[in-house]
């Protein structure tokens, strides 16, 4: 059955990761509901994995886009751009060093990502309920100041699992004055460097228990999965904010954590520390 729950981590993993709505909270149901026999170190290792091939998937997309990194050296828009990128990712990198481990052993456990899916439901529906005028509709407009803040924002999910980086970077982003396509677009960027970094890193120190307990078969087709899956919902979110607000996603992540504080509730979900 490995082929089968890699699969379908690899559909949730890439339906998930780029919508405002937590690939954390939906992969613990996905494992809860499909009984599945991996360890925790397991379990773990390749969910991060397979998360790199989400990230191909922005790769992929923009592709056109990452290839004008090559005029950096000429370009001051381009070097603006890169500039801000790099700088959003170093809160959540030094947070990651600093605390990333007292952090999965305290907090990452199914209450407290069912909360953080409740909590960013309704601070995503009031932030949507007080929209002011954006003032920033390119993402080379966003600037080194506004990145980092940015950068500081999305660290909410990794002090509170569950809370979604995406959720995080793209409404920091409204509130900091982008548009929602603008912070959509600037967020997947962000998850290049600082999710796929992740990736790299984690294949590189679990590349061992990985292939033994999973097989490289099963771990090339959740990433390829992933990939494929990520790349549609990246295209169908980008046209969805041009044209709606994210108030349905909020709706939408209060259920799922009512459905999780339920599931522990009933005793068909436990409780215990997922680190």
């Amino acid at each position: 059955m490995d082929w089968f729950y890699a699969i379908v981590y690899g559909i949730v993993e890439g339906i998930t990761e780029f919508l405002p709505i937590s690939s954390t909270g939906h992969l613990i149901l996905a494992g809860n509901l499909m009984g599945v026999p991996w360890t925790k170190e397991v379990k773990d290792a390749f969910e991060v994995v397979i998360q790199g091939g989400a990230i191909l998937a922005v790769l992929a997309y923009y592709w056109r886009d990452f290839l004008e990194i090559r005029r950096i050296g000429q370009d001051r828009t381009q070097q603006r751009l890169w500039l801000g990128v790099l700088v959003a990712c170093i809160p959540a990198v030094i947070l990651g060093l600093a605390f990333g481990d007292a952090i999965k052993a305290n907090l990452f456990r199914p209450s407290v990502v069912a909360w953080a899916l409740i909590v960013g439901g309704v601070l995503m529906w009031v932030i949507e309920s007080r929209r002011v005028t954006p003032t920033v509709r390119q993402i080379e407009g966003i600037g080194v100041r506004k990145s980092l803040l940015i950068g500081a924002l999305q660290c909410l999910a990794l002090l509170w699992p569950g809370f979604s980086r995406s959720a995080s970077s793209i409404l920091g982003g409204m509130v900091l004055g982008l548009d929602r396509p603008t912070a959509t677009k600037f967020s997947f960027y962000l998850g290049v460097p600082t999710l796929g970094g992740a990736a790299l890193l984690n294949l590189l120190q679990e590349r061992e228990l990985i292939l033994q307990e999973i097989g490289l078969l099963n771990v090339v087709l959740g990433a390829v999965t992933s990939f494929g899956v990520a790349y549609l919902a990246i295209g169908w979110l980008l046209r969805f904010v041009s044209t709606n607000d994210f108030k349905g996603f909020a709706v939408y992540r209060v259920v799922v954590g009512v459905v999780i504080l339920v599931l522990i509730a009933t005793g068909v979900m436990s409780n215990g520390s997922l680190a």
